[in-house]
């Protein structure tokens, strides 16, 4: 392993309270590689690389307010950070169309959240022949609690979500998605107050009620 720190992070953060956020991070369509790294004290930071992980940078905008956070490459090519916010009961979206030179925040009043760690990923592009984009989201679906395991889906590119599918009642935490092979959307998270980590998967009929089926393209 290689020690990154000093690619992705100031020499005068060095006490600062700073992590990787736990979960996935993205390589975008021009493949470069993005994750979100926290920093309590001076915000939360996009770092990346643009040649497979030889070398790391980080982009020098502070995005606040943010704790953990995930990173997403919408259609047009726009950067989304959707982030957790402690004691708020919401999520804030940061998007920006400089590729992380300045960034636009709001706070989502749909995706309501207890302050935990979340999970957002691109199911479908239109670019890559698919007939919709698709985003997915999964997290806590509460105000308050560790509850409700939820995944919802977005049309939009994240301007508006599904109602939501709920996938555990019970006490649930941190979430990671994926997409496997047979296009089915896989699931990793904590349950049962930390006791458990789980995993399950489900088609893109079954999430939506039979309202959505995954198409896949065509070969050319």
């Amino acid at each position: 392993p290689e020690d990154i720190t000093s690619q992705i992070a100031k020499p005068e953060w060095k006490n600062d309270f700073k992590f990787i956020t736990s979960g996935r991070g993205i390589q975008t369509t021009s493949g470069k590689l993005l994750h979100c790294m926290v920093n309590l004290n001076n915000g939360m930071h996009v770092f990346g690389s643009d040649d497979h992980g030889k070398t790391w940078y980080f982009l020098d905008t502070p995005i606040q307010p943010a704790d953990e956070s995930k990173i997403v490459e919408l259609a047009d090519g726009s950067l989304m950070v959707n982030a957790r916010v402690n004691k708020k009961g919401l999520r804030y979206v940061h998007t920006s169309s400089s590729q992380g030179k300045t960034w636009e925040t709001k706070a989502d009043s749909t995706l309501i959240d207890p302050g935990c760690n979340a999970s957002i990923i691109r199911y479908t592009s239109v670019k890559e022949g698919y007939k919709k984009n698709r985003l997915l989201f999964s997290n806590a679906k509460s105000e308050k609690d560790r509850v409700n395991m939820t995944i919802k889906i977005s049309y939009d590119e994240g301007k508006t979500w599904s109602e939501g599918k709920t996938i555990y009642t019970g006490s649930s935490a941190y979430s990671s998605m994926t997409i496997l092979k047979n296009g089915n959307i896989g699931l990793f998270f904590e349950k049962d107050n930390h006791t458990q980590n789980v995993f399950t998967s489900f088609s893109l009929e079954w999430l939506t009620d039979g309202k959505d089926k995954l198409e896949t393209p065509k070969k050319q």
